[in-house]
């Protein structure tokens, strides 16, 4: 078996495993994120995608929100971050 491909992730700032394979393939930033983003970060990214699609309540068959979504993605990981939505509220805040 060949060694799992390692990418410099840059969103844990460290050598990691990389993706099986090109997210959103035909779409530039999918293999920006293939060359860039580990497995661990992406998995990170799902779960945040999940809280933005429900946020904003999402419907990805709309070519708006497709687009919406890549762009935050695009931010997530090669950006200042994310967004959160205006009034979302951490589960765990505490008050």
């Amino acid at each position: 078996m060949a060694d799992a491909r390692t990418v410099f992730c840059v969103k844990l700032q460290k050598e990691l495993p990389g993706l099986d394979e090109v997210p959103f393939d035909g779409h530039p930033l999918g293999k920006r994120i293939f060359d860039n983003v580990s497995k661990d970060a992406w998995k990170q990214w799902v779960e945040h995608m999940k809280m933005i699609m429900n946020e904003y309540r999402l419907n990805l068959g709309n070519p708006e929100a497709q687009e919406f979504l890549l762009k935050q993605m695009e931010e997530y990981f090669f950006g200042k971050g994310s967004e959160l939505p205006p009034d979302f509220k951490p589960e765990n805040s505490g008050s």
